[in-house]
């Protein structure tokens, strides 16, 4: 089971800030899909995705416990 971790717009569009779903032996880029498919995102390409704190690439594959961020970008001034 991975904990997921949505901040931002993603959060406010699931409703919820935390999921806990089973992705292990995935990659990131078939993450994005399913959570883009299954929840309606926009645009997940410029949403980072972190692995237990550190920012992976889109080939890293996911396994059992980690807890993954998406992180989409921020403006502000």
């Amino acid at each position: 089971m991975n904990k997921i971790l949505l901040f931002a717009q993603l959060r406010d569009q699931v409703g919820k800030q935390e999921l806990y779903l089973d992705f292990k032996g995935k990659t990131v880029k078939e993450l994005k899909k399913i959570m883009q498919e299954s929840y309606s995102f926009n645009d997940l390409d410029s949403v980072m995705i972190a692995i237990n704190e550190e920012f992976v690439s889109e080939e890293e594959i996911i396994q059992e416990g980690d807890t993954i961020a998406f992180i989409p970008p921020v403006s502000g001034g």
